[in-house]
């Protein structure tokens, strides 16, 4: 169907993607107004319904109903797999059936699939989406597997399994739905290794991006690491072990959070406090009980988010590392931007410098507009939520259920965004360079 409309209007691939992910949220949307997708019969009013669609296809984890204790089987069903189209992108899941019916791949859905998957070129893209599936597929089976082994010890084996599965999916696609009630997450495993660690792996191989887990793989035979994925490698660790480092001392003496768990549950906490700060949504620990330093790291963990051609938001990690880079060479009063004894180009600078502009100006502008009609809200509160949505976290602090309509509109906006903006605006400055025939005379400002 997305297809037909596409041909018929002739739209270039950034807005086709636009287009693709609208339509998906409206169908959801639908759906979970249908008196069958909620327990109380009733369906969701259309604002709510269209919020809910619109956190699950964008992979975000905000909430303004408790998904557990909402939905029935048929509405939870519906969110999961609008996380798992969303997560993977609408072109590589119709790539999939296509292979499967034996299709052939025009090179307009190349292009698609190229801009969907935020790579540079369309040289073996079909063969990126049968490894994406594949890898997929595999993880969540494997993820949801050990995850219901764990939670069959807690609740009967069918609902275990069922809760095994959701969950791996939810946060392998960096989504942070949960079926545990109450908005509570996964906060009673907080002291669990066993799902700490689980969904940990899940987040951080759903955030990566599928080139790197590919080029992991394949090292075997290959021998070398791209650039790309050895700047991701590097930046992801670092995040993740300064994020844990700091949670943990933050938080150490917090009754509210790590103080009353064992040494094991406070590390455990931590990381996976870390980890899922990076876009993933779900938590072990209190949120809202944190200590102000601690939420104000978790904005800055989110607002960098995941890796480029993964299922997480934010700016991504190589736009944040390109950025210290660039510091650290003006410091060093060097010319160039060096990773691993390569150097970038000028116009990678550039689009680091555009994506994070443009992120932080739509998070400034949304977090003013919402103390306006979020009146009786902490600005913090207020500013965590919207990061949190742009990002495509869906970690809150308890704002989302008490959001307003005008609210409610605006970070339904502002996840929308945060899910196409950033990689549509990398794409489309791809596409628009154009040859310079003069050049003005060079000029001087002072600058600090």
């Amino acid at each position: 169907m997305i297809r037909k409309i596409v041909e018929k209007l002739h739209l270039d691939p950034p807005k086709t993607l636009v287009l693709g992910f609208a339509l998906i949220i409206l169908l959801g949307a639908f759906l979970l107004t249908l008196p069958v997708a909620t327990i109380d019969g009733a369906g969701l009013s259309w604002l709510d319904a269209l919020f809910t669609s619109t956190s699950a296809t964008c992979v975000t984890g905000l909430v303004v109903v408790d998904t557990g204790t909402t939905f029935t089987l048929f509405g939870q069903l519906v969110i999961l797999s609008l996380i798992q189209v969303g997560g993977l992108g609408f072109m590589t899941i119709a790539t999939f059936f296509a292979l499967i019916m034996r299709k052939r791949i025009s090179l307009r859905e190349r292009l698609l699939l190229q801009e969907s998957l935020n790579q540079v070129s369309i040289e073996g893209i079909v063969r990126l989406a049968k490894l994406i599936i594949i890898f997929t597929a595999i993880t969540e089976v494997i993820g949801g597997l050990l995850l219901a082994l764990r939670f069959s010890f807690d609740m009967p084996v069918g609902r275990a399994f069922y809760y095994g599965f959701f969950h791996a999916i939810s946060n392998f696609n960096n989504a942070g739905f949960d079926l545990m009630g109450d908005f509570s997450s996964l906060t009673r495993y907080v002291s669990d290794p066993v799902v700490t660690l689980v969904v940990c792996a899940m987040i951080i191989l759903g955030g990566i991006g599928f080139i790197v887990v590919s080029e992991v793989f394949e090292y075997r035979q290959t021998k070398r690491l791209s650039l790309h994925t050895k700047v991701v490698l590097y930046t992801t660790a670092c995040l993740i072990l300064i994020g844990t480092g700091l949670i943990f001392i933050l938080e150490y003496n917090n009754p509210k959070t790590l103080q009353p768990l064992s040494p094991l549950g406070k590390v455990l906490g931590s990381l996976y406090q870390s980890v899922t700060a990076r876009t993933a949504g779900s938590n072990t620990l209190s949120i809202g009980d944190m200590r102000q330093s601690s939420l104000f790291l978790i904005i800055l963990l989110m607002f960098i988010g995941a890796s480029p051609g993964s299922t997480g938001g934010g700016i991504k990690t190589t736009t944040f590392a390109t950025l210290i880079g660039a510091v650290i060479a003006q410091i060093k009063g060097k010319e160039d931007v060096i990773f691993f004894r390569q150097r970038l180009l000028p116009h990678v600078i550039y689009k680091s410098l555009t994506v994070t502009v443009i992120g932080m100006l739509v998070v400034i502008v949304v977090t003013m507009i919402l103390t306006i009609t979020e009146a009786g809200a902490e600005f913090l509160m207020i500013l965590f939520e919207v990061t949190s949505a742009f990002a495509t976290t869906g970690l809150s602090m308890g704002l989302t259920p008490l959001l307003t309509p005008i609210g409610k509109i605006l970070i339904i906006l502002t996840m929308f965004a945060g899910r196409l903006g950033p990689l549509t605006i990398a794409f489309a400055l791809a596409q628009r360079k154009q040859k310079e025939y003069y050049r003005y005379p060079k000029g001087k400002i002072m600058i600090g």
